[in-house]
């Protein structure tokens, strides 16, 4: 089954590859038996379905949890292997889909205003004259 990232993005299910390992979550003795861990892997720097802009910015964002180029997603919420392959590929297209859109605006700098200055001055010198309170008084 292909996925579905963006209407302009899927990724063909050849690029995808499934392990399947035993989850440590709920489904008491169950769980001892059945594989319902999911790890989802896709490899962004070779796969065909993206253009070369498109991969430069997935290698580029995606930099700290690409391993050799690759991309992996683990789901072991649920009990059922079927409902965690599906959430991980929820979180695949989330990953893919929130590295790929584009930056927000560049933020402006602004100067203080006057009453924000004025505001904390004043709280500078209460805080100032809280401390020379505390000081032990000189002996004159």
């Amino acid at each position: 089954m292909d996925l579905e990232v963006t209407s302009a993005l899927t990724l063909p299910a050849g690029e995808l590859g499934w392990r399947f390992s035993r989850s440590s979550g709920p489904g008491g003795q169950h769980v001892n038996t059945s594989d319902s861990r999911v790890e989802l892997t896709w490899n962004v720097a070779e796969s065909a379905a993206l253009s070369d802009a498109q991969r430069e910015r997935l290698l580029t964002r995606l930099d700290q949890r690409l391993i050799g180029g690759a991309i992996t997603v683990t789901a072991s919420e649920q009990r059922s292997q079927l409902r965690n392959r599906e959430i991980a590929l929820e979180k695949l297209a989330d990953l893919v889909r929130e590295a790929l859109a584009p930056d927000g605006p560049k933020r402006r700098a602004t100067k203080p205003t006057r009453g924000s200055k004025r505001r904390h001055l004043a709280t500078k010198t209460r805080r100032s004259e809280t401390k020379k309170l505390r000081q032990r008084p000189r002996g004159e």
